[in-house]
């Protein structure tokens, strides 16, 4: 089976068409672009062998079904391989080179190779060549940093638990002192192929895990993986004015690549604390201050910590309202050189018992017309 190519579209049928909707048109095409009908048509022996290749998969059940399993999970979808790494939209003609779906990543699943293999199974079979440098994985981690260390940046301490290479055989697999020899299974290639019927794909091979090379005695420390896993700390800069939104990447610090390759990065997601004074709005820190029905109405001073600890001094009118708000310039959070402002919100705060003097003291004062309804 020629890989990349939409078997559909080659028979200009919908996936969704019936056995017999395919003979029909398979029929159809057959005749038109048969050669001996076409002799001055140096294309129409390919265009017929195309169409018969396409019906030979889809007019048979069981390759129509491993066939549209592969096109769901996206492996024609509307690129084919090349030569060299690269991709090539449809129509071209498509190069003789077997492909290799170890190549084309789904994400979780791996590589379509590791998903062809375990639907169509198969022997394995000396392939192709070894792995070269593979670039290690992303590391993600989630963080919790305070409110003040978030607004005025600061450094934080992360544990990690992560793949490292081995330091007794420096990511061989091999206890010191052993041997290496070719790998029986792959004969040194590193990898081996699996096929069955048309399918062809290449995987690591399991022996030598793609090293092409096998010791006579496997390393102790890590049962010759040539790698361990292992807990590490790190110290994190966190830059001023973080958020819940603010992700840092840190280049290197990820998974170990494999055959000498770079490590992959670490990505690091922000969680931002509640704090039990300040709020945020933007670059704006929210204070919300307590007042009693005295200071509100006769006015009165008070005094707020800023970010840094220091303090400033808020005069409060009379006659305050509650949510009423006092801004401190340049009091706030730091970004690009500028910062926000302090803002100073008060609440009334109404007494839940009173003494019989301040009792008595207050239906004076109502009825003196001091309060309104």
């Amino acid at each position: 089976m020629a890989q990349g190519k939409d078997y559909y579209a080659v028979l200009g049928v919908s996936a969704t068409a019936t056995a017999d909707e395919i003979k029909k048109q398979y029929r159809r095409l057959a005749k038109k672009h048969h050669p001996d009908a076409n002799k001055s048509d140096p294309k129409a022996a390919e265009r017929f062998k195309e169409i018969s290749e396409a019906y030979n998969v889809l007019g048979d059940d069981a390759q129509r079904r491993k066939y549209d399993e592969m096109r769901r999970l996206g492996a024609f979808g509307g690129f084919s391989p090349r030569p060299g790494g690269g991709a090539r939209p449809r129509g071209g003609a498509a190069p003789d080179e077997s492909v290799n779906y170890q190549e084309f990543d789904i994400g979780g699943l791996g590589g379509l190779g590791d998903l062809f293999s375990s639907m169509f199974g198969g022997g394995a079979r000396g392939g192709a060549r070894a792995r070269g440098p593979e670039r290690g994985p992303d590391i993600e981690a989630n963080v919790e940093i305070a409110f003040r260390t978030a607004a005025m940046g600061g450094t934080v301490p992360i544990a990690l638990e992560m793949n490292e290479e081995c330091a007794t055989c420096k990511g061989s697999g091999a206890a010191p002192g052993a041997k290496l020899s070719t790998c029986p299974e792959c004969k040194g290639r590193g990898s081996v192929s699996f096929g069955q019927g048309g399918f062809a794909v290449n995987r690591p091979c399991p022996m030598c895990l793609g090293r092409g090379q096998v010791p006579s005695e496997r390393c102790h420390t890590c049962g010759g993986a040539g790698e361990v896993r292992s807990k590490r700390t790190i110290k994190v800069n966190v830059p001023a004015g973080a958020s819940s939104e603010t992700r840092l990447r840190l280049s290197g610090q990820g998974g170990r690549g494999g055959a000498g390759g770079p490590s992959g990065d670490l990505v690091i997601t922000f969680t931002v604390l509640a704090d039990r004074f300040y709020q945020r709005e933007g670059f704006d820190l929210i204070a919300t201050v307590p007042l009693n029905i005295a200071q509100a109405t006769l006015g009165s001073k008070v005094s707020v910590k800023t970010l840094d600890g220091k303090k400033v001094t808020i005069k409060i009118p009379p006659g305050t309202p509650a949510a009423k708000r006092f801004r401190v310039r340049e009091q706030g959070i730091e970004h690009n050189g500028k910062k926000g402002d302090l803002i100073v919100e008060v609440t009334i705060v109404v007494p839940e018992t009173l003494t019989p003097e301040q009792e008595k003291l207050m239906q004076e004062f109502a009825a003196a017309g001091g309060l309104r309804y």
